[in-house]
């Protein structure tokens, strides 16, 4: 069995956004030569998560799906966005201690706790299995990238691993 890695970067900004990877994925796939396995697409962050979605045609001012703002919408009544310190149990004092000293970060930095926990709801990859060179997306699939982190803008990398045959 063979494996194959590739990653990207891409550019968040301070709201919820949602990257449609599929392409650079299917590129990746095609880039590894195999025809029969599984396809994984990661996120190392964790304040991202990688999904599978039908492509929604209709967008609001900023770009977002519809289907995408209703998931996030839908998740802000589990976890609501967090706008100040105490809001939730994390981050406490030593978390903002050591961030600041270890990593030179703002306080402000750590008020994501809701991303974090959006995270971890909808998982940070996903498998997909690939028969005669095509990932099994459904007609309607695809794989998308979202970063529910809303404190700063960042650089996040999308890792894809393909194995099989």
């Amino acid at each position: 069995m063979a494996t194959y890695h590739e990653s990207f970067i891409i550019q968040s900004c301070t709201r919820p956004t949602f990257d449609d990877v599929t392409e650079r994925t299917l590129e990746t796939m095609k880039n590894s030569g195999i025809q029969n396995g599984l396809l994984n697409v990661y996120s190392q962050h964790t304040t991202c998560s990688v999904l599978i979605q039908e492509q929604s045609d209709d967008v609001n001012y900023y770009g977002t799906q519809f289907i995408l703002q209703d998931m996030v919408n839908g998740l802000s009544k589990l976890f609501p966005t967090c706008v100040t310190e105490g809001q939730y149990l994390h981050p406490g004092p030593l978390h903002i201690e050591i961030a600041q000293k270890e990593r030179n970060e703002l306080a402000s930095w750590s008020l994501n706790t809701d991303a974090h926990l959006r995270s971890v709801m909808l998982g940070r990859s996903v498998m997909v299995p690939v028969i005669d060179g095509v990932p099994q997306l459904g007609e309607f699939g695809r794989i998308y990238f979202a970063d529910f982190d809303q404190v700063r803008a960042r650089q996040r990398t999308v890792r894809v691993t393909v194995m099989g045959d």
